[in-house]
């Protein structure tokens, strides 16, 4: 099993407009400590979307794992260090050919029977949410809640990642209801660097 860090930070072009914008929140991210960052563009412009992935693995290096968000295509094109798909994306084992063996697999679930089916694949981590009400995505999934998080812990051996809602208030209660790491995209864009540095200390 992968040893995922307590916080998963999440960039997402959604909520920071330029490329300039978008380089700033990462190294501010990296600054703090994070090790492990996911990009998230839902624009479907995939030149954009490259290039932004580049310039990120330029100015985070090798210090952060970058994880590219649904494109198991750019991933590899950026040199990234995985790929996280949804449910409505690549399956995992189709994802897990592309990007080989090495680089890590990640899965969006959102109730018991999506996660045993995760818990089949290849993937190295699940995730699972929205924990909480959330106002990152358009449409968001039913709330699963803190039992939702335990359950989820009962059903699979891999690492559980909790996502959705999640701010420096409520992630130690994340945390303690089974999650191995807890991605957080709104409570970072603020100060970043030291929304970060909270956040590591809370989880520590």
């Amino acid at each position: 099993m992968i040893l995922l860090p307590r916080l998963y930070p999440i960039v997402d072009s959604s909520c920071r407009g330029s490329t300039l914008e978008l380089m700033t929140l990462a190294e501010d991210l990296a600054s703090a400590g994070c090790t492990l960052v996911q990009y998230r563009n839902k624009s479907g412009h995939a030149r954009i979307m490259l290039e932004q992935a580049r310039e990120l693995k330029k100015h985070v290096g090798d210090s952060v794992r970058l994880i590219m968000n649904d494109r198991a295509d750019l991933c590899l094109a950026a040199d990234f260090g995985g790929v996280h798909v949804g449910q409505d994306d690549l399956s995992p084992e189709s994802v897990r050919k592309i990007i080989g063996s090495e680089r890590w697999l990640g899965v969006s679930t959102h109730n018991p029977e999506q996660l045993r089916e995760a818990d089949l694949t290849s993937a190295d981590y699940v995730a699972i949410g929205p924990v909480f009400a959330t106002s990152s995505k358009e449409n968001p999934d039913p709330v699963v809640g803190l039992d939702g998080v335990r359950r989820a812990r009962e059903l699979t051996r891999k690492a559980l990642v909790a996502i959705g809602g999640i701010t420096r208030a409520n992630a130690a209660s994340v945390i303690e209801a089974g999650a191995d790491s807890v991605a957080v995209i709104s409570d970072l864009l603020r100060e970043p660097r030291k929304s970060a540095e909270v956040f590591l200390r809370i989880l520590r």
